[in-house]
């Protein structure tokens, strides 16, 4: 009879878990996500997204605007765009980030181009390498959702690095989805169970999947 109740409050200790960890994580990202940073950091990171053609998509361009505007503003001094290309692109998201920032006000010095990363992971890794001082602080710039797990992973590189969310496009707090905020409960979880110990699952197919939701209206 002991058995069975120990056997019994081991499997509802189990059940609880189960539920309770997805829970804490999503309530993570979404409090990570609705409180962006205040004051100031040497660089902005703006990670990549979709471009055509040297156009940056909407997701891009969102980021673009906030990193634009943060700099405009005198909170950063320099603004890094991240990110490779496509199959079949002509260029990369960086150097397409790099051109609008440079046709919207932002001096060309200004800007550090890192045309390399196509995910998250390898995104940090690449723009990590540029910032020799880790103990300057810098601004990741993303959608809100994706700030938390951004932001662990440039913590994991000793960058002093906190998140400034969009605050236009479409994937903003009013306009994204419940299923991205989801997806990055679910990322972030694989993240530190896994990525930490050198098993790393690309997002690079979800990005896709949310860029072109973003393009036919469904996100």
């Amino acid at each position: 009879m002991i058995f069975f109740k120990l056997l019994f409050k081991a499997i509802a200790f189990l059940l609880a878990l189960i539920i309770a960890i997805p829970l804490i994580s999503t309530a993570r990202v979404w409090w990570t996500g609705i409180h962006p940073a205040e004051g100031s950091a040497k660089y902005a990171v703006v990670l990549g997204a979709a471009q055509l053609n040297g156009r940056p998509g909407a997701v891009l361009t969102a980021r673009l605007t906030q990193a634009r505007d943060l700099y405009k503003s005198n909170r950063v001094e320099k603004i890094i765009t991240v990110g490779f290309s496509q199959p079949g692109d002509r260029t990369t998201e960086a150097k397409a980030g790099a051109a609008w920032l440079r046709a919207n006000g932002v001096t060309r010095n200004d800007v550090i181009v890192v045309s390399a990363g196509t995910d998250t992971y390898t995104s940090t890794v690449a723009y990590a390498q540029k910032i020799p001082d880790k103990s300057q602080q810098i601004f990741v710039v993303t959608d809100p959702w994706h700030c938390l797990r951004a932001v662990t992973m440039a913590h994991d590189f000793a960058l002093q690095a906190k998140c400034v969310p969009v605050e236009k496009g479409p994937n903003t707090l009013e306009n994204a989805s419940r299923r991205y905020l989801f997806r990055e409960a679910g990322a972030y979880l694989a993240y530190i169970t896994l990525g930490r110990r050198g098993i790393h699952l690309s997002d690079h197919s979800s990005k896709q999947a949310s860029e072109s939701a973003v393009r036919t209206g469904h996100e």
